[in-house]
């Protein structure tokens, strides 16, 4: 029996020091991260917003982090392309997207990257003459990539991250 003292005694020590340890940690990234309730997945669909009836969200809030589905340049109301070219669908698609950040709390200063699907760089400078409108200064990190095609024909998909 006496053989077993030393390896209890030995385990309880560890544990101990384990249970230290994990407290340590704890108290060294403060109390306020130990004490945050994990971020809350949260769908946002705006009233003033199309609805194609398709499986995805206009937005998911996460915490802080907005991440907005790739909206085009669609009417509100028909749910069909405005007429235009590719300012109008910019235009569009920008407003889309602004009804989404208002109701997560944002708006355009919130946003932190842009991906732009074009269908042709001729439309390029147009798109951007459109863009600068909404991002006037300091716009958002951005890729601009060209496709193949997009749904329904659009010019120009908008895809977003925004955080407040």
């Amino acid at each position: 029996m006496t053989g077993h003292r030393p390896r209890v005694a030995a385990a309880l020590a560890g544990f101990a020091g384990l249970m230290l340890g994990i407290a340590a940690t704890a108290v060294l990234q403060g109390d306020e991260a130990a004490l945050q309730p994990p971020a809350r997945r949260r769908v946002l669909r705006p009233e003033k917003a199309p609805n194609t009836g398709l499986p995805f969200s206009p937005g998911i809030l996460a915490g802080s982090t907005l991440y907005l589905s790739g909206h085009l340049g669609r009417d509100p109301v028909s749910n069909a392309l405005v007429p235009g070219g590719i300012e109008a669908e910019t235009r569009q698609a920008l407003a889309n997207v602004r009804e989404v950040l208002r109701t997560a709390g944002m708006d355009f200063r919130d946003v932190a990257s842009v991906t732009a699907y074009i269908t042709s760089f001729d439309d390029f400078a147009k798109f951007n003459a459109v863009y600068r409108e909404f991002f006037p200064t300091d716009p958002p990190a951005r890729a601009t990539v060209q496709v193949a095609a997009l749904n329904v024909g659009a010019r120009i998909e908008l895809q977003m991250i925004a955080v407040k």
